[in-house]
């Protein structure tokens, strides 16, 4: 029995021959097509079709010296990665976008120190491109600025605290977006609104928070605001904590979706009604939200991340980093 011998791999150089052009010439259509007329370019095309030639990743990058590769950097824990819906939004977004440009994108998962380490060791060591930074908290900065030490292209989800002016980012509009809630509330006649706010190391959780008092100015009362961690328990905690200093509260505005759930939570066992004894209204619009008819802002996850997968492109290609501010839009439904 013989065997035939394998074929071999098509070449630049066979592509070349095929095209009647230069080496140079197709390696620039395979770059990008930069300084190529219309014709070679064309004739290139038409030869890597015919000579069935496949660029060699792994070459190509070692040329450009770059990995092809961008990180989707969540410093959350793994049971919030699966708890909170809008990581999963983000995530799905970022790799699409990146999928017009045919790059993979990598998760790591940095919510406790050794995860952390690890993770500045691996994007260090080159094997990305650039980061995708979401759920920047302030009290992780040690791994934002090792990021920025190395130099590696990053762009965060929301505002980086500390790190505004060295890094870029796309941020929904939270201060308006809150501000939006309060003047709701404050036109249907609630007069006692109270507040679950969210982390305070987040720019989400401080501007929010930060709307709230400038609503209410110097006259805000500290007994009617809480503070939860963006989890469902953190919010049935914190309402309950509310209801037992301040009886009279006829609204709460949570900082999230799932806050403002466990705040539904509790106001059902109580046996309060809402929104006629309380009204209720939350901020992201997920799924649940939805189906449970609250009022809530809704934050444009898709644009968000289609922005941030924009604009860490421009920084790997060299350009400055940027930040944009994303309008956001108040979403009434049954709850208030």
């Amino acid at each position: 029995m013989t065997h035939a011998t394998p074929k071999p791999r098509p070449k630049i150089d066979d592509v070349a021959a095929e095209a009647g052009v230069s080496r140079g010439t197709v390696s620039r259509v395979l770059n990008g097509g930069h300084w190529v007329s219309p014709s070679a370019l064309a004739a290139v095309n038409a030869a890597i079709k015919k000579t069935g030639y496949r660029v060699n990743p792994h070459a190509r990058n070692l040329a450009t010296n770059r990995a092809n590769s961008v990180a989707f950097l969540l410093t959350e824990t793994q049971e919030r990665l699966f708890e909170d819906p809008n990581f999963a939004v983000l995530m799905r977004g970022a790799a699409d976008a990146l999928a017009v440009h045919d790059i993979p994108m990598v998760l790591i998962l940095a919510g406790t120190d050794d995860e952390q380490r690890r993770a500045t060791d691996f994007l260090t060591a080159g094997h990305v491109d650039g980061v995708l930074l979401v759920s920047s908290h302030g009290s992780r900065k040690g791994i934002i600025a090792d990021i920025i030490s190395a130099g590696i292209p990053a762009i965060a989800c929301g505002v980086p605290l500390g790190f505004e002016k060295k890094m870029g980012y796309v941020s929904a509009d939270d201060y308006e977006g809150a501000r939006d809630v309060l003047r709701y509330l404050r036109d249907g006649g609630r007069q006692r609104i109270a507040t679950i706010a969210g982390p305070a190391d987040t720019s989400g959780g401080t501007r929010r928070l930060e709307a709230y008092r400038d609503h209410h100015g110097e006259g805000v009362d500290e007994a009617l605001i809480a503070q939860g961690d963006y989890s469902r328990e953190s919010g049935a905690k914190a309402m309950s904590e509310l209801l037992a200093r301040a009886k009279d509260i006829d609204a709460v505005f949570a900082a999230n979706d799932l806050m403002a759930l466990g705040a539904m939570d509790v106001l059902r066992e109580a046996g309060l009604t809402t929104p006629g004894d309380i009204a209720v209204v939350g901020f992201d619009d997920i799924n649940d939200s939805r189906e449970t008819a609250l009022t809530t802002v809704r934050q444009p996850f898709d644009r968000i991340s289609e922005e941030m997968v924009r604009l860490l492109l421009d920084v790997i290609s060299g350009k400055r980093p940027a930040a944009v501010t994303i309008p956001t839009e108040l979403i009434i439904r049954e709850t208030a």
